[in-house]
């Protein structure tokens, strides 16, 4: 259950951020930023395998670049069911959706698989009968 929370609050932070960097998008507080975000997830897991199945021709097509049309129409979706969160133009959103994708994949690096905060090594070397492994 904590780790449903963790990556609900990630996909909150992608939200604020998202809102941060592009004009077309406004959230109106932490509330429906925290909405939206439960609503994008819940959007992401029923929805979008579905969307992609159904375009996969366009998206084997347009070499996988068709999915960021996808993810701009669940923003969109979201943006009209969700109030105080609005984003405005089609290419906004397929921005937005970029930007919310980049930042809850990156901060989602830290999160192990049990939703617990992780620290990863680049080098994990131990010590084994006299050499490093």
């Amino acid at each position: 259950m904590r780790g449903v929370l963790l990556r609900w609050l990630v996909l909150t932070a992608a939200v604020l951020a998202s809102s941060w960097f592009l004009d077309g998008i406004r959230v109106s507080g932490f509330l429906p930023a925290l909405l939206a975000a439960g609503l994008l997830g819940i959007l992401n897991a029923v929805l979008r395998p579905l969307l992609i199945i159904l375009t996969l021709p366009i998206n084997i097509l347009s070499l996988g670049l068709f999915t960021f049309v996808v993810n701009a129409l669940l923003l969109k979706i979201v943006s009209a069911l969700i109030s105080g969160f609005d984003v405005y133009g089609f290419w906004t959103a397929v921005f937005g959706a970029i930007i919310i994708g980049g930042v809850s994949w990156l901060l989602s690096l830290f999160i192990g698989g049990r939703g617990r905060v992780e620290r990863y090594d680049s080098i994990d070397l131990k010590r084994r009968g006299g050499r490093w492994e």
